[in-house]
């Protein structure tokens, strides 16, 4: 065990943590809450609710209060999501974790559809 890291490092038996998202409907039908990583391993399915809820008509609620990680292709999914909304139409990210939020204005600045809300 190396004392400077505190474990021992992992190994091809190891076990390990998969990333874990969990996507419910919102009460209103009108989104999404969302839990957990963002990650490569998850982005197929959050791929598929950003879907979803774009082919649908009005504003899109995306609950992200309960998400922890975000990475770019996420990030990106939340853009291209957004660019496909019909005119007047806004995606309202409630509580998104700030990496999402520096992803969106360095690589999508003045993308005027989506919406940042805390409450």
């Amino acid at each position: 065990m190396d004392a400077s890291l505190g474990a021992d490092p992992p190994t091809a038996s190891s076990p390990r943590r998969l990333a874990a998202l969990e996507i419910c409907p919102l009460t209103d039908g009108r989104g999404v809450h969302a839990a957990g990583e963002i990650t490569l391993t998850t982005r197929t399915e959050w791929e598929r609710a950003l879907e979803g809820m774009v082919d649908g008509g009005g504003d899109v609620y995306l609950d992200m209060s309960g998400v922890t990680f975000v990475d770019v292709a996420g990030a990106s999914a939340v853009a291209v999501a957004a660019q496909h909304l019909g005119s007047g139409r806004r995606m309202v990210l409630k509580g998104p974790p700030p990496a999402l939020l520096r992803a969106l204005e360095m690589f999508w600045p003045g993308l005027a559809a989506i919406e940042v809300t805390t409450k």
